[in-house]
């Protein structure tokens, strides 16, 4: 609840004050409190944990703030590919992290020279982001007015809006957000279980080394970081050729995000030490196959309300969040030998049940349309609901019906 509560202050910080503010200076914030780590470790338990919490609540305005500068910067008819190449950052850096982890803790500086190193690149991205980034096109100095013209045509984001009240009961009853804060949580369960339990099992099950480990905890990563610039410009074709509608779009590779994972997982849940290519290659179809997502809910809050994703985002992810501490929870709660690959096909399993569960709802409630309460209750209505019914399916394109058959 308090991740949740933070998540969505940070969502509506970043619409107060801009979200190149809150960002740079979360992000500051983070790498200074990573040089911190070692020095608590020293002093017990508690004190790392204190600096996990604080960490956390630094870095929840991450994605709310992201958020709020797509809804701002990113053409709908590059929105797909975009976003993406923002997001795919997470990806790359989580492979990086991985892969060096092994080499760095058999260093001589040994495990603080990730805390350091982390520290020292936070604070060098969050310097290049005070310097060169902008809270909107209007802002920016480093473009031209053709440009600014063309992005502003193309958000849906209206500056103006700025200052409005977030319409909470209306984004509350709408079924389209529980479509899309179902969908954000099978995400999050998988995604979470995998990185927080798979140099468990590739140690105790497949049986490999520490930096074999590592390389190989790294690999998924890399896929999933690699194939969301497969999926991304995929999506934004079918979507600008009028092939597909943009609900239909979200909801066919936001399928694929999850329901692929979730038959990599069953495959895995049979294997064992004697079928490591196997079981290796399961693992990183399991995790690559996620970049679906980054099509489907990722970006879903921005088609449902421009003016409004940084907070939707804020809602989504910190419930999204609670999922990250409950899921390593089961895991712990279900595996008492780390070397029987029975109970790890149960963790498998499970997994793959949230996946599907949550996929479904996402499939039947979700939507792409922006939202009547998108805008001021002075809008005219007419137009609203003329801009909802066309925005669906027309980009570049002409306008289509498609959406009115899925």
């Amino acid at each position: 609840m308090c991740c949740h509560r933070c998540q969505q202050l940070e969502g509506l910080l970043a619409r107060r004050f801009g979200a190149k503010v809150v960002l740079g200076s979360a992000t500051a914030t983070g790498g200074i409190l990573c040089f911190f780590h070692p020095m608590a470790a020293n002093s017990g338990w508690e004190s790392i944990c204190a600096l996990r919490v604080l960490t956390g609540l630094v870095q929840g305005s991450v994605y709310p703030c992201v958020h709020t500068l797509l809804a701002k910067w990113v053409p709908r008819t590059e929105r797909g590919l975009l976003t993406t190449g923002v997001y795919s950052g997470a990806q790359f850096g989580t492979a990086v992290i991985l892969v060096t982890s092994g080499f760095i803790f058999e260093s001589t500086i040994g495990w603080p020279g990730l805390f350091y190193l982390s520290g020292g690149l936070s604070l060098a991205w969050a310097l290049l982001f005070f310097w060169q980034a902008a809270n909107e096109p209007s802002t920016a100095s480093r473009i031209r007015k053709c440009e600014k013209e063309y992005i502003e045509s193309l958000t849906g984001s209206n500056s103006a809006n700025q200052s409005m009240p977030v319409p909470w009961m209306s984004i509350f009853n709408s079924p389209a957000f529980y479509g899309l804060l179902a969908a954000h949580c099978g995400f999050t369960w998988g995604f979470y279980t995998l990185l927080t339990e798979m140099p468990t099992y590739l140690s105790s099950v497949l049986q490999l080394n520490v930096k074999s480990n590592a390389f190989l905890s790294s690999l998924p990563y890399f896929a999933m970081g690699l194939l969301c610039f497969v999926v991304s410009p995929i999506s934004d074709l079918l979507i600008n050729r009028g092939t597909i509608s943009i609900t239909t779009a979200r909801k066919l590779f936001n399928s694929i995000g999850q329901w692929g994972p979730m038959a990599c997982l069953i495959g895995l849940g049979y294997m064992t030490a004697d079928e490591k290519t196997w079981a290796i290659l399961l693992l990183t179809l399991a995790v690559g196959i996620n970049a679906g997502c980054s099509c489907g809910y990722l970006i879903n809050h921005i088609d449902l309300s421009p003016n409004f994703a940084g907070p939707m985002m804020g809602v989504t992810n910190g419930i999204a969040g609670v999922t990250s501490i409950v899921a390593p929870l089961v895991v712990g709660a279900i595996i008492s030998d780390e070397e029987d690959p029975s109970q790890w096909r149960m963790v498998f399993f499970i997994t793959g049940g949230i996946y599907l569960v949550c996929n479904t709802l996402f499939v039947i409630f979700g939507k792409a349309t922006i939202q009547l309460w998108n805008e001021p209750p002075s809008t005219s209505s007419t137009m609203t609901l003329r801009s909802n019914l066309e925005n669906d399916s027309r980009s570049i394109a002409p306008t289509s019906d498609k959406d009115n058959r899925f």
